[in-house]
């Protein structure tokens, strides 16, 4: 059987809004290439590697993830949701491509930007389990977070 997927979103969850740039003394902006990149926190990669699913980017960050992101969390490469073409009308941009990546499959989508609207969708369309876990923008992903995704991990497990 095969391993839940977790698609993620970098701003937001990845790269908090509201935490001030340095909050993680590893790097500095200057390192990092970009003036958001020292906002994420790098002991987020091993907890989400420790989960036990399969990890996607869902992100418009979409390569860039791999080459910024990934290394400062720890991750690997992971595959890119790509961009559809079209109106969704009223869902977010994700939502169909990852009911259609996941293709029956459980997952856990983590994003700021979660509606009602796709959480309807997703119930209407999706024939496995899902967790739309929405991440508040202003703090990203915390330990509370991480717990409440592992909990539904392991009911689908």
């Amino acid at each position: 059987m095969p391993r839940p997927l977790l698609f993620l979103d970098v701003d937001g969850p990845l790269i908090p809004f509201g935490r001030t740039s340095g909050s993680y003394e590893v790097f500095t902006d200057a390192d990092l290439g970009h003036p958001l990149l020292s906002r994420a926190d790098p002991g987020l990669g091993p907890r989400l590697l420790a989960l036990g699913c399969d990890l996607v980017w869902a992100t418009t960050w979409f390569e860039d993830a791999n080459e910024c992101v990934a290394p400062l969390l720890g991750l690997p490469e992971l595959p890119v949701l790509d961009v559809p073409e079209g109106d969704d009308r009223g869902l977010h941009w994700k939502t169909r491509p990852i009911v259609e990546w996941a293709a029956g499959r459980p997952f856990a989508w983590v994003d700021d930007e979660i509606t009602g609207a796709d959480r309807a969708w997703v119930e209407s369309h999706h024939t496995g389990a899902a967790l739309l876990h929405a991440v508040d923008a202003s703090t990203g992903l915390t330990g509370g977070d991480i717990t409440a995704i592992a909990t539904w991990l392991r009911t689908v497990a």
